[in-house]
Protein backbone atom coordinates (compact mmCIF):
# COMPACT_ATOMS: atom_id res chain seq x y z
CA UNK A 1 0.00 0.00 0.00
CA UNK A 2 1.29 3.48 -0.88
CA UNK A 3 2.39 5.66 2.01
CA UNK A 4 0.14 8.42 0.66
CA UNK A 5 -2.94 6.20 1.06
CA UNK A 6 -1.96 5.15 4.59
CA UNK A 7 -1.25 8.80 5.42
CA UNK A 8 -4.62 9.95 4.06
CA UNK A 9 -6.63 7.36 5.99
CA UNK A 10 -4.67 7.84 9.21
CA UNK A 11 -5.09 11.62 9.15
CA UNK A 12 -8.65 11.56 7.89
CA UNK A 13 -9.72 9.73 11.02
CA UNK A 14 -7.44 11.73 13.30
CA UNK A 15 -9.09 14.92 12.07
CA UNK A 16 -12.63 13.54 12.36
CA UNK A 17 -11.88 12.37 15.90
CA UNK A 18 -10.23 15.69 16.74
CA UNK A 19 -13.27 17.66 15.57
CA UNK A 20 -15.48 15.66 17.92
CA UNK A 21 -12.91 15.89 20.69
CA UNK A 22 -12.64 19.69 20.46
CA UNK A 23 -16.43 19.84 20.71
CA UNK A 24 -16.23 17.63 23.80
CA UNK A 25 -13.53 19.87 25.28
CA UNK A 26 -15.78 22.91 24.78
CA UNK A 27 -18.60 20.94 26.38
CA UNK A 28 -16.37 20.08 29.36
CA UNK A 29 -15.39 23.73 29.77
CA UNK A 30 -19.02 24.85 29.62
CA UNK A 31 -20.24 22.27 32.11
CA UNK A 32 -17.45 22.88 34.56
CA UNK A 33 -17.56 26.68 34.40
CA UNK A 34 -21.22 26.49 35.42
CA UNK A 35 -20.23 24.75 38.67
CA UNK A 36 -17.73 27.42 39.72
CA UNK A 37 -18.82 30.22 41.98
CA UNK A 38 -17.83 33.54 40.46
CA UNK A 39 -16.68 31.83 37.29
CA UNK A 40 -15.30 34.27 34.74
CA UNK A 41 -13.96 34.31 31.24
CA UNK A 42 -10.48 33.35 32.46
CA UNK A 43 -11.79 29.81 32.99
CA UNK A 44 -11.23 29.30 29.27
CA UNK A 45 -7.49 29.78 29.62
CA UNK A 46 -7.28 26.17 30.83
CA UNK A 47 -9.44 24.85 28.00
CA UNK A 48 -7.26 26.59 25.39
CA UNK A 49 -4.11 25.28 27.10
CA UNK A 50 -5.41 21.73 27.06
CA UNK A 51 -6.36 22.06 23.38
CA UNK A 52 -2.76 23.15 22.74
CA UNK A 53 -3.76 26.47 21.16
CA UNK A 54 -3.25 29.03 23.95
CA UNK A 55 -0.32 30.85 22.35
CA UNK A 56 -1.93 30.83 18.91
CA UNK A 57 -5.11 32.27 20.42
CA UNK A 58 -3.22 35.26 21.80
CA UNK A 59 -1.80 36.00 18.36
CA UNK A 60 -5.27 35.89 16.80
CA UNK A 61 -7.57 37.45 19.42
CA UNK A 62 -6.95 40.58 21.48
CA UNK A 63 -8.86 39.48 24.59
CA UNK A 64 -9.77 36.20 26.26
CA UNK A 65 -13.52 35.92 26.75
CA UNK A 66 -15.95 33.04 26.94
CA UNK A 67 -17.51 33.76 23.54
CA UNK A 68 -14.19 34.46 21.79
CA UNK A 69 -12.59 31.24 23.09
CA UNK A 70 -15.57 29.14 21.99
CA UNK A 71 -15.62 30.81 18.57
CA UNK A 72 -11.89 30.19 18.17
CA UNK A 73 -12.27 26.51 19.03
CA UNK A 74 -15.29 25.97 16.79
CA UNK A 75 -14.90 28.24 13.76
CA UNK A 76 -11.49 29.88 13.45
CA UNK A 77 -9.98 28.96 10.05
CA UNK A 78 -6.45 29.97 11.12
CA UNK A 79 -6.68 27.47 13.99
CA UNK A 80 -5.85 24.03 12.50
CA UNK A 81 -7.49 22.36 15.51
CA UNK A 82 -10.83 24.18 15.30
CA UNK A 83 -13.82 21.98 14.56
CA UNK A 84 -14.37 23.53 11.13
CA UNK A 85 -10.67 23.26 10.19
CA UNK A 86 -10.61 19.61 11.29
CA UNK A 87 -13.74 18.71 9.35
CA UNK A 88 -12.34 20.33 6.20
CA UNK A 89 -8.96 18.63 6.65
CA UNK A 90 -10.68 15.28 7.26
CA UNK A 91 -12.78 15.70 4.11
CA UNK A 92 -9.73 16.72 2.07
CA UNK A 93 -7.89 13.60 3.18
CA UNK A 94 -10.98 11.53 2.36
CA UNK A 95 -11.04 13.01 -1.15
CA UNK A 96 -7.37 12.15 -1.56
CA UNK A 97 -8.05 8.47 -0.76
CA UNK A 98 -11.58 8.39 -2.20
CA UNK A 99 -10.99 5.10 -4.06
CA UNK A 100 -9.89 3.43 -0.80
CA UNK A 101 -13.18 4.30 0.94
CA UNK A 102 -16.61 2.76 0.62
CA UNK A 103 -19.41 4.91 -0.78
CA UNK A 104 -21.12 4.94 2.63
CA UNK A 105 -18.01 6.33 4.34
CA UNK A 106 -17.44 9.06 1.75
CA UNK A 107 -21.09 10.15 1.80
CA UNK A 108 -21.14 10.33 5.62
CA UNK A 109 -17.97 12.45 5.54
CA UNK A 110 -19.26 14.77 2.84
CA UNK A 111 -22.64 15.21 4.53
CA UNK A 112 -20.88 16.03 7.81
CA UNK A 113 -18.87 18.76 6.08
CA UNK A 114 -21.95 20.22 4.37
CA UNK A 115 -24.02 20.39 7.57
CA UNK A 116 -21.28 21.79 9.78
CA UNK A 117 -20.26 24.34 7.16
CA UNK A 118 -23.80 25.69 7.39
CA UNK A 119 -24.02 25.52 11.19
CA UNK A 120 -20.66 27.20 11.74
CA UNK A 121 -20.95 29.81 9.01
CA UNK A 122 -21.78 32.40 11.67
CA UNK A 123 -20.82 32.75 15.31
CA UNK A 124 -22.82 30.26 17.40
CA UNK A 125 -25.23 31.80 19.90
CA UNK A 126 -24.97 30.60 23.50
CA UNK A 127 -28.48 29.11 23.42
CA UNK A 128 -27.63 27.11 20.28
CA UNK A 129 -24.27 25.82 21.48
CA UNK A 130 -25.42 22.54 23.12
CA UNK A 131 -27.32 21.59 19.97
CA UNK A 132 -24.33 22.36 17.74
CA UNK A 133 -22.03 20.27 19.94
CA UNK A 134 -24.49 17.37 19.71
CA UNK A 135 -24.55 17.63 15.89
CA UNK A 136 -20.74 17.53 15.75
CA UNK A 137 -20.60 14.42 17.94
CA UNK A 138 -23.43 12.73 16.04
CA UNK A 139 -21.92 13.41 12.61
CA UNK A 140 -18.50 12.12 13.67
CA UNK A 141 -20.19 8.99 15.01
CA UNK A 142 -21.99 8.46 11.70
CA UNK A 143 -18.69 8.56 9.80
CA UNK A 144 -17.11 6.01 12.13
CA UNK A 145 -20.21 3.83 11.97
CA UNK A 146 -20.31 3.86 8.16
CA UNK A 147 -16.62 3.02 8.01
CA UNK A 148 -16.80 0.31 10.65
CA UNK A 149 -19.83 -1.32 9.04
CA UNK A 150 -18.65 -1.34 5.42
CA UNK A 151 -14.85 -1.59 5.20
CA UNK A 152 -12.71 -4.68 4.76
CA UNK A 153 -10.59 -5.51 7.81
CA UNK A 154 -7.29 -4.95 6.03
CA UNK A 155 -4.37 -2.54 6.48
CA UNK A 156 -6.53 0.36 5.25
CA UNK A 157 -8.89 -0.26 8.14
CA UNK A 158 -5.97 -0.68 10.57
CA UNK A 159 -4.35 2.68 9.75
CA UNK A 160 -7.68 4.46 10.10
CA UNK A 161 -8.30 2.85 13.48
CA UNK A 162 -4.81 3.69 14.73
CA UNK A 163 -5.38 7.33 13.80
CA UNK A 164 -8.71 7.33 15.63
CA UNK A 165 -7.34 5.90 18.87
CA UNK A 166 -4.15 7.95 19.01
CA UNK A 167 -6.29 11.07 18.71
CA UNK A 168 -8.87 9.80 21.21
CA UNK A 169 -6.23 8.93 23.80
CA UNK A 170 -4.80 12.43 23.42
CA UNK A 171 -8.25 13.93 23.94
CA UNK A 172 -9.17 11.92 27.04
CA UNK A 173 -5.91 12.87 28.71
CA UNK A 174 -6.45 16.55 27.86
CA UNK A 175 -10.03 16.60 29.16
CA UNK A 176 -8.86 15.03 32.44
CA UNK A 177 -6.12 17.63 32.66
CA UNK A 178 -8.61 20.48 32.21
CA UNK A 179 -10.48 19.26 35.26
CA UNK A 180 -7.72 18.32 37.62
CA UNK A 181 -4.93 20.74 36.86
CA UNK A 182 -6.44 23.95 35.52
CA UNK A 183 -10.11 24.38 36.34
CA UNK A 184 -10.21 23.09 39.92
CA UNK A 185 -10.86 26.26 41.95
CA UNK A 186 -8.67 25.45 44.94
CA UNK A 187 -7.11 22.60 46.87
CA UNK A 188 -9.68 23.15 49.62
CA UNK A 189 -12.47 22.03 47.28
CA UNK A 190 -10.96 18.64 46.44
CA UNK A 191 -13.51 16.05 47.53
CA UNK A 192 -16.23 18.66 48.05
CA UNK A 193 -19.65 18.69 46.41
CA UNK A 194 -18.33 21.17 43.81
CA UNK A 195 -15.42 18.84 43.06
CA UNK A 196 -17.79 15.89 42.63
CA UNK A 197 -20.10 17.86 40.33
CA UNK A 198 -17.13 18.78 38.15
CA UNK A 199 -16.02 15.16 37.92
CA UNK A 200 -19.57 14.20 36.94
CA UNK A 201 -19.43 16.87 34.24
CA UNK A 202 -16.25 15.28 32.87
CA UNK A 203 -18.05 11.94 32.59
CA UNK A 204 -20.94 13.54 30.72
CA UNK A 205 -18.58 15.33 28.33
CA UNK A 206 -17.08 11.98 27.22
CA UNK A 207 -20.47 10.20 27.14
CA UNK A 208 -19.45 7.99 30.04
CA UNK A 209 -21.88 9.01 32.77
CA UNK A 210 -24.14 5.97 32.64
CA UNK A 211 -21.31 3.54 31.93
CA UNK A 212 -19.49 4.82 35.02
CA UNK A 213 -22.59 4.30 37.17
CA UNK A 214 -22.70 0.68 36.03
CA UNK A 215 -19.03 0.13 36.85
CA UNK A 216 -18.89 2.01 40.18
CA UNK A 217 -22.51 2.04 41.39
CA UNK A 218 -22.77 5.78 40.72
CA UNK A 219 -20.40 6.82 43.52
CA UNK A 220 -18.53 9.92 42.31
CA UNK A 221 -14.97 9.75 43.61
CA UNK A 222 -12.10 11.43 41.83
CA UNK A 223 -9.88 8.35 42.06
CA UNK A 224 -12.61 6.09 40.63
CA UNK A 225 -13.35 8.46 37.76
CA UNK A 226 -9.67 8.86 36.93
CA UNK A 227 -9.30 5.07 37.08
CA UNK A 228 -12.30 4.67 34.75
CA UNK A 229 -10.94 7.08 32.13
CA UNK A 230 -7.32 5.96 32.34
CA UNK A 231 -7.11 2.27 33.24
CA UNK A 232 -10.51 0.65 32.64
CA UNK A 233 -10.12 -1.50 29.52
CA UNK A 234 -13.89 -1.74 29.02
CA UNK A 235 -14.38 2.01 28.68
CA UNK A 236 -14.06 2.93 24.93
CA UNK A 237 -12.54 6.36 25.64
CA UNK A 238 -10.09 5.25 28.31
CA UNK A 239 -6.36 5.38 27.68
CA UNK A 240 -6.06 1.64 28.32
CA UNK A 241 -8.77 0.79 25.78
CA UNK A 242 -7.26 3.11 23.16
CA UNK A 243 -3.86 1.51 23.53
CA UNK A 244 -5.23 -2.00 23.39
CA UNK A 245 -6.69 -1.08 19.98
CA UNK A 246 -3.54 0.70 18.81
CA UNK A 247 -1.35 -2.28 19.70
CA UNK A 248 -3.71 -4.81 18.09
CA UNK A 249 -4.04 -2.82 14.86
CA UNK A 250 -0.28 -2.33 14.64
CA UNK A 251 0.07 -6.10 15.08
CA UNK A 252 -2.35 -6.71 12.19
CA UNK A 253 -0.30 -4.39 9.97
CA UNK A 254 2.89 -6.15 11.01
CA UNK A 255 1.36 -9.51 10.08
CA UNK A 256 0.35 -8.09 6.68
CA UNK A 257 3.99 -7.21 6.04
CA UNK A 258 5.47 -10.56 7.02
CA UNK A 259 5.89 -9.86 10.72
CA UNK A 260 8.01 -6.72 10.27
CA UNK A 261 8.28 -4.67 13.47
CA UNK A 262 9.19 -1.00 13.65
CA UNK A 263 10.17 1.36 16.45
CA UNK A 264 6.49 2.36 16.71
CA UNK A 265 5.54 -1.19 17.73
CA UNK A 266 7.95 -1.10 20.68
CA UNK A 267 6.76 2.34 21.77
CA UNK A 268 3.09 1.32 21.62
CA UNK A 269 3.82 -1.89 23.54
CA UNK A 270 5.70 0.06 26.23
CA UNK A 271 2.86 2.57 26.70
CA UNK A 272 0.27 -0.21 26.79
CA UNK A 273 2.32 -2.18 29.30
CA UNK A 274 2.73 0.86 31.58
CA UNK A 275 -1.05 1.36 31.61
CA UNK A 276 -1.58 -2.28 32.54
CA UNK A 277 1.08 -2.28 35.27
CA UNK A 278 0.03 0.93 37.07
CA UNK A 279 -2.85 1.34 39.46
CA UNK A 280 -4.67 4.59 40.05
CA UNK A 281 -3.08 5.09 43.48
CA UNK A 282 0.39 5.07 41.89
CA UNK A 283 -0.76 7.64 39.34
CA UNK A 284 -2.42 9.94 41.87
CA UNK A 285 0.58 9.73 44.22
CA UNK A 286 2.91 10.66 41.39
CA UNK A 287 0.63 13.50 40.33
CA UNK A 288 -2.21 13.21 37.84
CA UNK A 289 -1.12 16.25 35.84
CA UNK A 290 2.44 14.98 35.57
CA UNK A 291 1.23 11.55 34.46
CA UNK A 292 -1.07 13.05 31.82
CA UNK A 293 1.59 15.44 30.53
CA UNK A 294 4.03 12.55 30.11
CA UNK A 295 1.35 10.45 28.42
CA UNK A 296 0.53 13.18 25.87
CA UNK A 297 4.23 13.49 24.98
CA UNK A 298 4.66 9.73 24.54
CA UNK A 299 1.44 9.51 22.52
CA UNK A 300 2.71 12.28 20.21
CA UNK A 301 6.03 10.46 19.90
CA UNK A 302 4.20 7.32 18.77
CA UNK A 303 2.31 9.28 16.12
CA UNK A 304 5.58 10.62 14.72
CA UNK A 305 7.15 7.15 14.71
CA UNK A 306 4.20 5.69 12.81
CA UNK A 307 4.46 8.46 10.19
CA UNK A 308 8.21 7.90 9.79
CA UNK A 309 8.10 4.11 9.92
CA UNK A 310 5.40 3.73 7.29
CA UNK A 311 6.77 6.54 5.11
CA UNK A 312 3.78 8.85 5.22
CA UNK A 313 4.21 11.90 3.01
CA UNK A 314 2.08 14.83 1.89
Amino acid sequence: MLGRTADGLYWMFRYIERAENIARLVDAGLRMSLTRSGAGDDNWDGVLQSAGVREAYDKNRSKLTNSEAIDYLLRERSNPSSVMSCIESGRNNARMVRTALTRETWEATNECWIELKGLLEKRVKAAELPGVIDVIKRRAGLIRGAFHGSMLRNELYNFARIGTFIERADNTSRILDVKYYVLLPSVSQVGSSVDNIQWESILRSVSAHRAYSWAYDGEYKSANIADFLILNGQMPRSLAYCYEKIVSNLAYISASYGGERLVAHDTADAIHRSLKEHNIKDIMDRGLHEFLEDFVNRNNQLGAEISDGYRFYA
